[in-house]
């Protein structure tokens, strides 16, 4: 009798746990990832750029940490498009305290990495600024020499001695007029001068005996009439005449197309020259010659001698 109750009452509990498990609420699913899972790319910051910004909000309030960060840029992501720029500030940095040679050093350095970037073109024009006025300095530096003028020297015989110019001599040294004296000492810059100008790109480079000078912006011949090849300075002429065929157009004349200089070139009736033209500089619509503005071809004149090599390149 007992074990007849015993299976009535597993009976039961086993109708009661079904009819609990019918009558409860389905569970949702649980969501389950799956086997393998693919890795979504999501991509980083740029680390130049982020520098850069960091760089920039530093400089009005930290140089030294600024200039540091421009130098991690230039050294760890050179092939970055943050990389001329971080030079450029650098440069910037240094001129902001004076530091000229520091400067020069950047922006000879972005000229030889970066020349054609916008970095490039802005550290041309302004080591063009840099390196003339040093020549027009009479401050002494590491590519310039001393000359004490003898009894019976003048400005012509000392420019002719050290192959230059008597223009340059007196600029340099602050001389007002041609007199001179003797035990007087006169800076001059070492190393000879040379012109190279690029017909593609319309522009007339000084060197001299250490490198890039200044770069000057050129107008040449029409229909590529300018010579190619290697010439020299022959002649030296302020104030020039144009001789024009069947007239004579006085210098200073607004008809004479050759401006306040000439610079002769050994190629005859070619030569650098002025103009009388406020239009863009950089065309081709002169009669062959490589044509200048005329506040540039006077600071050409003033330093570059009788011989000065000219190369024109096509």
């Amino acid at each position: 009798m007992r074990n007849a109750l015993i299976v009535v009452l597993l009976i039961a509990a086993a109708g009661l746990g079904i009819w609990l498990v019918s009558g409860k609420k389905k569970a949702e699913p649980r969501a389950v990832a799956p086997a393998v899972e693919q890795p979504v790319d999501i991509p980083a910051a740029d680390p130049a750029a982020a520098l850069f910004a960091q760089a920039q909000g530093l400089k009005p309030v930290n140089v030294a940490e600024a200039m540091a960060k421009f130098e991690r840029i230039a050294a760890e992501y050179a092939d970055s498009e943050y990389a001329p720029r971080a030079f450029a500030e650098i440069a910037a940095l240094y001129r902001g305290q004076n530091m000229t040679a520091e400067e020069k050093t950047v922006l000879l350095r972005i000229l030889e990495q970066f020349p054609d970037t916008p970095a490039g073109s802005d550290a041309r024009r302004r080591l063009g600024e840099i390196n003339i006025a040093a020549i027009f300095s009479p401050a002494e530096g590491p590519h310039t020499e001393v000359y004490a003028v003898k009894s019976g020297d003048t400005l012509y015989k000392i420019a002719k001695m050290f192959n230059t110019t008597v223009e340059l001599i007196a600029r340099s040294n602050k001389i007002t007029n041609a007199l001179i004296k003797p035990g007087q000492k006169l800076k001059f810059v070492k190393g000879q001068f040379r012109i190279v100008v690029d017909q593609k790109a319309r522009t007339l480079t000084l060197f001299d005996g250490q490198g890039f000078v200044k770069e000057y912006a050129v107008g040449l011949g029409a229909d590529n009439s300018t010579p190619v090849g290697k010439f020299k300075i022959n002649s030296r002429i302020a104030k020039p005449v144009w001789y024009k065929t069947g007239a004579i157009v006085p210098a200073g004349s607004p008809e004479n197309i050759l401006g306040t200089h000439w610079l002769g070139l050994s190629e005859p009736g070619y030569g650098i020259h002025g103009t009388t033209d406020s239009a863009p500089i950089q065309t081709q619509q002169t009669q062959g010659c490589v044509r200048m503005y005329n506040q540039e071809v006077e600071e050409l004149y003033t330093i570059v001698p009788i011989g000065t090599e000219v190369e024109i390149v096509g």
